[in-house]
């Protein structure tokens, strides 16, 4: 699609009015909406080609245009190319401001997320910095018994988390020993998720099945940081606007929406998956790499606190005010990092 032909500012001009009203568009509005000041036949043959193209579809034979997936990416990538002011900022860090804090990160997030959500009428998060998690110093292994061993992980700044693991073969302490002593020398350092996918590259390079050490240390590796609560705090809200009737979302969608949000470590996956550097991401419906995720849009944008970047945004439905999303939480990302920059 060329940048400047009147196939953009009609579609364009569908895609607001499906997101105002939630019915199909008809011909006839977009030849007054649009304002190209041409027929409705003009009109009618771009959205023929529009949905050729397959960026419009129309449910049913009689019936306007919605647009597809692929509509609203040039629609979103059209309001990403076009200047944003700072008014969303200003306006977020000035309720920052006003609402009472102790000066820590983690209690100026949560009002992140509440802000987000009530400007939004979305889902809202607001994800911790990744250098405030917890870092993984040395590990433990005590035998409980031939075949169960107690593990003790200690985080830099003292923080212990013990867990037994079950092993498929009986270890000295010896082995434990030897065992502890090379994951400490490789994975001391790390935060626990990358120590924990930092295993996983480890177990599948194939040199390690010709080290009977190494392969057990792996081994116990593996145990030792699976189910591991990622530390990244992650503050949800908003929930609750998805139920309207008027989002058109299904049951089941929701579902696969809340299941997510309750276990909140799995947005933070998905946001490492999306995000690859500063600034705004927006994935949109069929975008999304978990299939349960595809009737929804995320808008997120990062923040920099001086030590480490953190991350802000809503999910919502594909037929969201992308306009009015893509500016709170942009403006909500300036906003937090001027205020963790300058709290006062």
């Amino acid at each position: 699609m060329e940048p400047h032909d009147r196939s953009k500012l009609v579609l364009a001009t569908l895609v607001r009015e499906y997101i105002a009203a939630g019915e199909p568009v008809a011909s006839s509005v977009l030849v007054t909406a649009a304002g190209l000041g041409v027929s409705s036949a003009t009109v009618r043959s771009i959205l023929a080609r529009l949905e050729h193209e397959g960026y419009v579809q129309q449910p049913h034979t009689s019936a306007g245009r919605i647009p597809t997936d692929r509509g609203y990416r040039v629609y979103v990538d059209m309001l990403l190319e076009s200047k944003r002011t700072d008014r969303a900022a200003t306006a977020v860090e000035a309720r920052l401001r006003r609402e009472p804090r102790d000066g820590r990160i983690d209690s100026l997030l949560p009002q992140v997320s509440h802000v987000l959500s009530q400007a939004s009428h979305s889902v809202a998060f607001a994800i911790r910095p990744a250098h405030k998690a917890a870092v993984f110093d040395r590990v433990e292994f005590v035998p409980l018994s031939r075949m169960r061993v107690l593990v003790v992980i200690v985080a830099r700044g003292g923080h212990v988390i013990q867990k037994v693991i079950d092993v498929d073969e009986a270890l000295r302490s010896d082995d434990l020993r030897q065992a502890a002593n090379y994951l400490n020398a490789e994975f001391s350092g790390l935060p626990l998720s990358r120590a924990r996918e930092a295993v996983l590259e480890r177990i599948n390079h194939e040199r390690l099945l010709y080290d009977a050490l190494l392969a057990r240390a792996m081994r116990l590796a593996s145990s030792t940081f699976a189910d591991l609560p990622d530390d990244r705090a992650i503050y949800v809200e908003g929930a609750a606007s998805l139920l309207s009737e008027t989002t058109g979302l299904t049951l089941s969608m929701l579902q696969a929406l809340l299941h997510m949000i309750e276990e909140k470590q799995k947005l933070v996956h998905l946001l490492n998956e999306y995000i690859d550097g500063p600034g705004l991401t927006v994935v949109i419906g069929g975008e999304h790499v978990d299939p349960n995720l595809r009737p929804f849009s995320l808008v997120a944008s990062t923040y920099d606190d001086a030590a480490g970047i953190g991350t802000v945004g809503v999910i919502g439905p594909t037929r969201m005010r992308y306009s009015r999303a893509i500016a709170v939480v942009d403006g909500a990302a300036q906003a937090v990092s001027r205020v963790l920059r300058d709290p006062n």
